[in-house]
């Protein structure tokens, strides 16, 4: 897991019928994010029952049976993008 401020920190889920256009991933810690899917283009091209067919690794890390590229939980929570000027 990821430790964060003393709090262990993992995927326990993904939805996509929370909000049309986003991804909710439900933390083990209890809180929800919400990221649009427009952040990850390759699981935007991805169909409804596609997007069904996740998998999450060791709660850090998840991909999809349709794309072979592997997304991080840091992926969702920024902490790997530069900081805009």
């Amino acid at each position: 897991m990821c430790k964060f401020k003393d709090t262990d920190l993992g995927i326990k889920r993904i939805d996509f019928k929370m909000k049309y256009g986003s991804m909710a991933f439900f933390l083990t810690d209890g809180r929800i994010v919400i990221v649009p899917v427009s952040m990850f283009p390759e699981i935007k091209r991805l169909s409804r029952a596609q997007r069904e067919n996740y998998l999450i690794m060791d709660d850090q890390y998840f991909s999809f049976d349709a794309i072979s590229k592997i997304y991080s939980i840091k992926d969702i929570l920024g902490w790997d993008r530069p900081a805009s000027a």
